[in-house]
């Protein structure tokens, strides 16, 4: 039996963190159903949100309070006879919806409906104050970034309008934003001023942004599409917030970023992308020569945003988490390397103790795992609803 001293310590102890999760539907890339699901850390309170909007897919959390309790969701509304179209036809044209949700309450209120300046509009973050959100707005073809307070009204363009913005991260100081816009990696004042280009190199393509946190340096990957045109692998770098340095952190294709998973009747995918924390970098890091299974069909147009085949006797290798010093160089790996094992998709506690990750075997539905910062004590936490897969995990 517990001490009495123990006894108490455990009744004033906080309560464990809660992360999302997508809980994956049965249909796979395009199939309707995937929910949103909430955990504690410690594996105890597993629940599968159901918000009754059952035209709606694509539930995800993008930014949170500093209360830790509310949350800014997107889902997103599906265009009449959308499965008879691309995604390049459907995707950009349905209507997205913003909620500020409470996990304590499950009050749920929806957002952005004020002044709306396109039917696609997605959360970035949330800006300095929690009164001003940072957004991407779809329209013509483009994709411009906007600050707006919560109800969508007092839209402040940021971006110019000739680029598509997105892979947006924000200063530790809240005034400069990062973000991929065609394929280039730039940094701006958060009022639209003072322009820099990080990096752009002619055959390239570069995704996704993140800050260091002393704000000097800007984390990106960049991927080669000529040898790579499913953009399953890439390598990282590191660029002065100005512009006057770039250096790789990796050689070769050395981080999973397409990733891609699950089984013919259940297919998943995303772009995966490192994490700066404050004990370095976190990426998924490629065994030599590891071959997924699903393998992408380039002679054939890409209607799905995935357009691959299942060939699961092809795959070889897997992929672990890496921790990269960006000073040096020097790796340290987190999780093992396993003949067809699949870790990827990390999310570092705010604390820094703790990371969530997604681990898949070759063909089966990814799950979600935590382990220590140091990579200790790696445990299992929950595969989804009926066990159809759980991704994106976020605190």
């Amino acid at each position: 039996m517990l001490s009495r001293r123990a006894l108490l310590a455990a009744a004033l102890a906080p309560p464990a963190q809660k992360f999302f999760f997508t809980a994956r539907g049965s249909e796979g890339v395009r199939g309707v159903g995937s929910r949103l699901g909430v955990q504690r850390a410690d594996g105890s309170s597993l629940e599968i949100l159901d918000f009754d909007e059952l035209d709606h897919i694509g539930w995800l959390p993008y930014c949170f309070f500093r209360d830790g309790r509310r949350a800014i969701l997107m889902s997103l509304e599906l265009i009449p006879g959308w499965r008879t179209k691309t995604f390049d036809e459907y995707y950009p044209k349905s209507k997205t919806h913003l909620w500020l949700y409470d996990m304590e309450t499950g009050r749920r209120e929806e957002l952005a409906t004020k002044e709306r300046l396109s039917n696609f509009i997605a959360p970035c973050l949330l800006m300095p104050g929690e009164d001003r959100l940072a957004v991407t707005v779809n329209s013509n073809g483009k994709q411009r970034l906007y600050i707006i307070d919560l109800d969508g009204r007092n839209p402040q363009p940021v971006s110019a309008p000739d680029e598509f913005v997105y892979g947006v991260s924000l200063s530790p100081d809240g005034r400069q934003f990062a973000y991929h816009a065609n394929y280039r990696i730039a940094t701006i004042n958060a009022d639209g001023t003072n322009r820099q280009e990080v990096n752009g190199a002619k055959g390239k393509l570069m995704f996704g942004t993140t800050f260091s946190p002393d704000g000097e340096w800007v984390l990106y990957q960049i991927c080669t599409p000529k040898s790579d045109p499913a953009h399953d692998w890439s390598d990282l770098w590191i660029g002065r917030a100005d512009g006057s340095a770039n250096r790789a952190l990796t050689t070769g294709n050395a981080a999973w970023f397409g990733a891609t998973y699950g089984a013919p009747s259940n297919p998943g995918g995303g772009s995966n992308m490192p994490q700066w924390t404050r004990h370095g970098i976190l990426f998924a890091e490629r065994s030599p020569g590891a071959k997924t299974p699903w393998e992408f069909q380039s002679q054939r147009p890409d209607t799905d945003h995935f357009n691959r085949d299942y060939k699961p006797a092809a795959a070889r290798g897997g992929t672990r988490i890496t921790q990269i010093d960006p000073k040096t160089g020097e790796k340290r790996a987190l999780t093992p390397f396993r003949e067809n094992n699949w870790d990827f998709r990390m999310s570092p506690s705010a604390t820094g103790d703790s990371v969530l990750f997604c681990r898949a075997a070759t063909g089966e539905n990814p799950a979600i795992w935590i382990m220590d910062a140091n990579g200790a004590n790696a445990r299992f936490l929950n595969r989804g609803a009926n066990n159809q897969g759980a991704d994106h995990p976020r605190w």
